[in-house]
């Protein structure tokens, strides 16, 4: 009889490198938020796949960046930490980029770690002639193993899957079958609010926003009522994200509403508010309070 293996996989990797798109894509279902604008991801978080014979515990990882605030700090140190948290660490490569000295940056860190780490090069549906021992010589990892697919249309996946349990330790089912995330619905519901203003608003407001879950309960009609708070930083901004007489709100809060209708499977009314809470990008109380901030390692 086939052993039971079970473990946890960081996904790790600079920003749009489709972390996020790969979490979704082995979840079989729309877990995390996915942008073309870096830095989508904010925390640490777990997907759960449980198949018959494993149970693989996937963390999506914010992008590793040159972090502009305390923010972009304790995003960094949530990616670093996940590091010393996994039995395998999956390092994601855009094969569309060119090596850099991120890249170099970054495979440092993974040697360090002294973790197991494999390659895995993405988005070779738009890429031809790329060279993974090429790209793995010029950061020095010619070492490790490595493995080319497209998280986008899952050419690789059912062989990264079968790699991935072979190197898993024999181990428990730490979580039920029926589990999928580690995450609170509200949680969820929160990413898919931001997802959608990453979508609607420019340049940078999108990264000034943080949406707080104030309430959700199922009312006696069946419809969900869930009350969310966008943070700003500044009056302005709180403008932009309201729009012309409430245009963009409610432009982000319709597509929201259809999100979280799909993840629910059930109608929602969505009351969307906006507020101004100066620099809280900076502020590591606030930043503790809407979960951002990683504890300490001694380690």
């Amino acid at each position: 009889m086939k052993e039971f293996r079970s473990g946890f996989i960081g996904i790790i990797g600079r920003p749009n490198t489709g972390k996020s798109t790969l979490v979704n894509a082995l979840a079989g279902e729309k877990l995390m938020i996915v942008s073309t604008k870096p830095q989508a991801t904010r925390e640490r978080i777990g997907v759960i796949l449980t198949t018959e014979h494993a149970q693989m515990v996937f963390y999506d990882t914010p992008g590793l960046h040159k972090p502009l605030h305390k923010l972009g700090e304790q995003m960094n140190k949530a990616a670093l930490n996940t590091l010393k948290l996994v039995d395998l660490l999956l390092w994601l490569v855009d094969s569309t980029q060119p090596p850099g000295k991120g890249d170099q940056w970054v495979a440092k860190a993974l040697k360090k770690s002294k973790t197991k780490v494999m390659v895995v090069f993405n988005k070779i549906d738009l890429t031809a002639d790329f060279n993974p021992e090429e790209f793995l010589s010029r950061v020095g990892a010619e070492e490790w193993p490595w493995l080319k697919i497209s998280a986008l249309t899952g050419e690789g996946l059912p062989l990264l899957l079968e790699k991935i349990e072979a190197w898993l330790p024999v181990g428990p089912q730490y979580y039920p079958e029926e589990m999928i995330t580690d995450r609170s619905e509200s949680f969820i519901i929160s990413e898919f609010i931001r997802e959608e203003i990453l979508v609607c608003a420019e340049q940078e407001v999108p990264h000034s926003t943080a949406v707080v879950i104030e309430q959700l309960e199922e009312r006696s009609t069946g419809q969900i009522y869930i009350r969310a708070l966008v943070l700003v930083e500044r009056d302005s901004q709180k403008k932009i994200i309201i729009g012309r007489e409430g245009s963009l709100l409610k432009k982000i809060g319709k597509a929201s509403r259809k999100k979280i209708e799909a993840f629910l499977e059930k109608p929602v009314y969505l009351d969307l508010w906006v507020k101004t809470k100066k620099d809280w990008r900076n502020s590591l109380p606030m930043l503790q309070e809407l979960g951002y901030t990683e504890p300490e390692r001694t380690d």
